[in-house]
């Protein structure tokens, strides 16, 4: 930080050599906004530019450009702003429980919950219930993460960590807003630029936004309405084709499945169970060995025309696993789009990064591209996470803890995913994972769980299809918010 004389100074981050364009020959360039002595003062004497919200700071001065009228977020467009009361959560099994959607859950294409709360939790349960055409934004830790209520989130309970926004009209609008680069920004730091580790609802109220002609606001309105619509559709589309597998295999619910089960001998004091020495595959750690593993295997072996492996030629072409990596990064629009297998199943993943083209064009072209219809599946830390490649994620690239399973052809990618992504097949997956601190599986692995083909080779071609319907109404979702978004940024917030 460098003082520039009178009571303001000027804060500098320069950014890393890394981060800038490749083909580009001058020096770095450098970030900069001036800030009082008093916000020092007031910072605790803290000298780091990043504590200052300079990127905050200059979107407000970009918003001054604007030719539309700017206003105030809380007087024009909310109506309501709210999060929960704290409540400690008294977290039960599946079948005693209600549905319990995470923060981090929200912006996932379809969130299904993996947490359960009791009915007899102390609050109202049905407050804790999001409704359609609220937006949801996360108030802590993480902040400013957004999403909104179309008909799968509709319903769900979730907790005090996110704020819900209710519109007086145009709540499409407000959602792009917020999820462009500027509404996050703007919701990042307060008035000053100062960033700011949660937000409350009335922090909302002051934030800046433009009042553009209703025409306009209607058009976003509409196209992120339609975006929503697409993937409420899809994952209707999914839930048929997981219906289709069911009745074809004539599998019993899963839960059912595992109560039939003797899974343990209960003559012992510890949870245990026996198998032949035939049936070790050499493997000693007892998890790979759980009963619910028989229990799919002899009823698929019951129902099935056929079962072979994954990595049989008539499933996939190859199994890939990635080799570990130093990334090198670089700018937007300099190298290829980057992400992790926390954001898999999200539609635009969040926090995307960009490779470096020079320093690992080999690596990108033969194990990190991905594309459309191949099924990813997370192989490092939380295991067994499945989706399929929509059109848009084409020529995209995903880091080392995601296994690729390319398929054979588009005749066997659709159904191959739907099992892959079924109840029956995750402990299939998951019985893989090997590791004393960090849960692994490997390529080799995944090419050794069973698929089971259907007898009826034309419902096996129906539930293939569903899918791949389901896959393009993604690719169509995503390509209508980002024409939303590109026209919040043409038309509204850069419009002079």
């Amino acid at each position: 930080m460098e003082k520039t004389g009178g009571d303001r100074v000027v804060a500098q981050a320069q950014i890393k050599p890394q981060l800038i364009k490749e083909n580009q020959k001058k020096k770095p360039p450098f970030k900069w906004t001036t800030v009082s002595i008093q916000e020092v003062v007031k910072k605790d004497y803290r000298l780091e530019a990043s504590v200052y919200g300079i990127e905050g700071r200059q979107v407000r001065k970009d918003l001054k450009k604007c030719k539309w009228d700017i206003v105030l977020f809380g007087d024009e467009f909310i109506e309501n702003a709210f999060y929960l009361g704290r409540f400690k959560r008294i977290y039960v099994d599946k079948t005693n429980g209600i549905q319990f959607i995470l923060p981090s859950q929200i912006t996932e294409i379809y969130p299904k919950a993996n947490k359960y709360i009791s009915p007899e939790t102390n609050i109202d349960i049905k407050s804790t219930r999001v409704k359609k055409g609220q937006i949801l934004l996360t108030r802590s830790g993480t902040i400013g993460v957004v999403s909104y209520v179309s008909k799968t989130l509709k319903g769900q309970s979730l907790s005090d960590d996110v704020i819900r926004i209710e519109t007086k009209e145009y709540a499409g609008y407000i959602y792009a807003f917020l999820k462009s680069r500027m509404g996050r920004l703007l919701v990042e730091t307060n008035n000053y630029g100062a960033v700011i580790s949660h937000i409350e609802p009335e922090h909302l109220n002051n934030i800046p936004i433009p009042n553009p002609p209703a025409i306009l606001k209607q058009q976003i309105h509409d196209l992120i309405e339609q975006s929503f619509q697409l993937r409420d559709e899809s994952n209707d589309l999914l839930d048929e084709a997981q219906a289709l597998l069911k009745k074809a295999l004539q599998l019993p619910e899963i839960e059912k499945l595992q109560a039939k089960m003797k899974q343990f001998d209960k003559k012992a004091d510890v949870l245990n169970y026996s198998l032949p020495l035939s049936e070790l595959n050499n493997r000693l750690d007892g998890s790979y060995h759980v009963p619910i593993v028989k229990a799919i295997e002899r009823h698929i072996n019951k129902t099935a025309k056929e079962i072979l492996k994954i990595g049989d030629r008539q499933i996939s072409q190859a199994v890939i696993l990635p080799g570990r990596f130093k990334r090198i990064y670089v700018e937007e629009g300099s190298g290829i789009t980057f992400f992790g297998g926390k954001q898999l199943f999200e539609l635009d993943p969040s926090n995307k990064k960009y490779l470096s083209l020079i320093h690992h064009g080999d690596r990108i072209k033969n194990q990190l591209t991905l594309h459309e219809n191949m099924t990813m599946i997370t192989c490092s830390g939380t295991i067994g996470k499945v989706t399929i490649v929509p059109k848009h994620w084409d020529g995209w690239t995903a880091n080392q803890h995601i296994i690729r399973v390319i398929p054979a052809n588009d005749y066997i990618a659709g159904y191959l995913y739907a099992w892959l992504s079924s109840d029956y097949a995750y402990p299939l997956i998951i019985r893989q994972t090997y590791g004393a601190v960090v849960d692994e599986i490997n390529d080799k692995q995944v090419s050794e769980i069973f698929i089971p083909l259907l007898q009826d080779t034309n419902a096996q071609k129906t539930i293939n299809d569903t899918v791949l319907r389901a896959n393009k109404k993604r690719a169509r979702a995503y390509e209508l918010e980002q024409e939303a978004l590109q026209i919040l940024n043409d038309k509204v917030i850069y419009a002079v």
